[in-house]
């Protein structure tokens, strides 16, 4: 399947304390011809931010500091980033959750432990708004 973008100039985010799950989704993403941004937590992602402008970002809900939500909602509230996508990703799967979510700004929900394919999937659904934000 050939796509109407080029993947090289997506840049991708990955928002989570979790050092396994930033690895994993850098490596999907990277396999898939993605760069790639980690941070640890909302504030690292925050001042991150306006040097790399990622097109796209995964944020997790539980994190110290700052959670997901926070996070989400000041991305979105912010004039620069207000249109990117933001896929929140948590292990919890709940209605309340995904809510919660809807509610601060969130484009999308992803499950944790994710797949390679289901991390691609978001990213190519997601994809054409981040490449036109």
């Amino acid at each position: 399947m050939t796509t109407a973008f080029d993947t090289n100039s997506l840049k991708i985010m990955v928002i989570d304390d979790s050092s396994t799950i930033r690895r994993s989704a850098e490596i999907f993403l990277g396999q898939a011809g993605y760069q790639v941004v980690l941070a640890d937590d909302g504030f690292d992602a925050l001042a991150k931010m306006n040097d790399h402008k990622p097109a796209l970002i995964f944020c997790d809900i539980l994190m110290p500091r700052l959670d997901g939500y926070q996070t989400c909602a000041l991305i979105k509230k912010s004039a620069k980033f207000h249109s990117t996508p933001v896929i929140m990703l948590s292990s919890k799967d709940g209605l309340f959750d995904r809510a919660r979510g809807a509610m601060v700004g969130s484009d999308a929900y992803l499950t944790k432990p994710f797949t390679k394919d289901s991390l691609l999937k978001t990213v190519r659904e997601h994809a054409a708004q981040a490449l036109t934000a």
